[in-house]
């Protein structure tokens, strides 16, 4: 019996404390909207409401790196020209003066310096990616650039020979490239860089454009390079050019720029912009 009363005691204990709080919740609440203010919203005679328009579905655009996606291909940019020097290769000795041997180490790589400087931007000299980009596209293949920009230290380590002292990779009017699955077809790959200018817009109809001459100096190939004003083509063999960053065995295809379109003026190696025309991080 004393059990019962206990739990008796104790479940009105407990309903009188949940009726306390319910009290103390009501007076609460009673005084919030007692103590709450209205603020009535006024309008002038001529106030007009604006009618919202139903939203249009937009297709987003594409980002640089999505171009070219249908073919399984990334759209060329500058950034595909880096320098590809690097800290891990070995350090180079040039024993051919047994009096006097050179050592050569590489540059610290593109994370620590930039493109070049060409109009006060950082870039390649743009004729180069609207090129590659147009193989590319009319080849559904892939273009494997071997060599784009190399600053000066990366040059010389690439190549320390006198005729590459003054190699315009290094002012980023040059590019060394081949075509996946068109390695022994650079024939091909030829006559589509002079179809570019046969058929681009702003190319079309100017003769000395359209037009290529063979280059009848001696040079480092065999096959007779081709030019226009824009541009000089040469193609090296799979025993021609080797160097540090051709060390494939394809043929492979060398387009340096002669002409600057955009500020009408020749193209040319200077120490000053090779040297100088680049940031250090």
């Amino acid at each position: 019996m004393k059990k019962n009363k206990t739990k008796y005691f104790q479940l009105i204990f407990v309903l009188l404390m949940m009726s306390c709080n319910g009290i103390e919740d009501s007076h609460y609440y009673q005084t919030r909207k007692q103590n709450s203010k209205k603020e009535e919203v006024t309008r002038l005679s001529d106030d007009r409401t604006y009618e919202l328009k139903l939203p249009v579905l937009k297709k987003r655009e594409s980002y640089l790196w999505e171009d070219g996606k249908e073919f399984g291909l990334t759209k060329i940019t500058k950034e595909f020209f880096r320098c590809k020097g690097s800290p891990l290769n070995p350090t180079k000795i040039d024993d051919s003066n047994l009096d006097k041997p050179l050592s050569y180490s590489d540059c610290e790589g593109c994370l620590k310096h930039s493109l070049p400087l060409i109009h006060g931007k950082e870039n390649v000299y743009p004729v180069l990616i609207d090129i590659l980009n147009y193989i590319q596209k009319q080849t559904k293949r892939k273009v494997i650039i071997t060599c784009g920009h190399r600053c000066p230290i990366h040059n010389i380590y690439a190549d320390n020979s006198s005729k590459n002292r003054t190699s315009k990779h290094m002012v980023g009017a040059e590019v060394d490239f081949y075509i996946l699955g068109m390695e022994y077809t650079p024939m091909d790959v030829i006559e589509l860089i002079l179809q570019f200018y046969k058929t681009t817009p702003g190319y079309k109809g100017h003769r000395e454009y359209e037009s290529f001459a063979r280059y009848q100096q001696d040079t480092d190939v065999q096959i007779k390079p081709w030019y226009n004003k824009e541009i000089f083509l040469k193609l090296y063999q799979k025993d021609e050019g080797r160097d540090v960053d051709n060390r494939h065995p394809y043929p492979y295809i060398c387009i340096q720029v002669r002409y600057d379109r955009d500020e009408k003026e020749r193209v040319a190696y200077s120490w000053d912009q090779a040297a100088r025309g680049y940031l250090r991080y």
